[in-house]
């Protein structure tokens, strides 16, 4: 599915940063948190369809009627299970900047937040400082470190994983609204931190060198 793209020094040194953040042991004081999202369509059925039932066949007609989208962030601490959604009606930087914040405030006792994120021109301190000014931007900025994965690899962002999880357990059903998709997503998110699910990232050094060779011809 995914496209390697040039590799670089650039490419190498970003890879190299995440997986040694992720080999580093849990540590509730300097948090790893993954965070993505995805745009999501709001379908509404234009026939009534069969609810699922014991001993019945759920149905449901192939027409729909589109009503919007939305856009579903996702943010994960995968050593420890727990994962946070936040279904949005727009991916602005105002919206990128209100679901960090949420974040810090789920952990107001955490010294530092090193998230991990793709290259989307609204993942950066400028968001924060639209959202909130510079001084509480500043403040905030303090507390958080942004790791950007190499272009072309968000494969590298464990927040991928569990979006993948999300769309097969949750978003294959059709929700018409934004007030349903925050109810059925949020049903889900629960369940999942009530059972711990975490993510056993097996991504190695060890292994880019055997992926990649050309990054590494030179023996470092």
């Amino acid at each position: 599915m995914w496209c390697v793209p040039k590799l670089t020094k650039e490419f190498k040194s970003r890879m190299e940063a995440i997986l040694k953040l992720y080999k580093k042991p849990y540590d509730k004081n300097n948090l790893v948190i993954c965070l993505d999202e995805k745009p999501y369509q709001l379908l509404g059925d234009t026939r009534k369809s069969t609810l699922p039932k014991p001993g019945k066949i759920a149905k449901q007609d192939y027409e729909y009627k589109r009503n919007g989208t939305c856009c579903i962030f996702l943010a994960i601490e995968p050593k420890a299970g727990k994962r946070f959604t936040f279904v949005r009606k727009r991916r602005t930087r105002i919206d990128f900047a209100m679901v960090v914040k949420r974040i810090l405030e789920y952990y107001p006792s955490a010294k530092k937040f090193r998230f991990v994120v793709d290259n989307l021109n609204t993942h950066n301190e400028k968001s924060l400082i639209k959202a909130f000014g510079e001084k509480e931007a500043k403040e905030m900025m303090k507390r958080i470190e942004f790791y950007f994965t190499p272009k072309h690899a968000s494969w590298l962002n464990m927040a991928e994983t569990e979006i993948s999880v999300l769309s097969r357990q949750c978003l294959s059903q059709r929700m018409s609204s934004l007030k349903l998709a925050r109810i059925k997503i949020s049903s889900w998110q629960r369940r999942r931190n009530r059972l711990k699910i975490r993510i056993n990232w097996t991504f190695s050094k060890k292994d880019a060198k055997n992926v990649f060779p050309k990054l590494y011809n030179t023996g470092n």
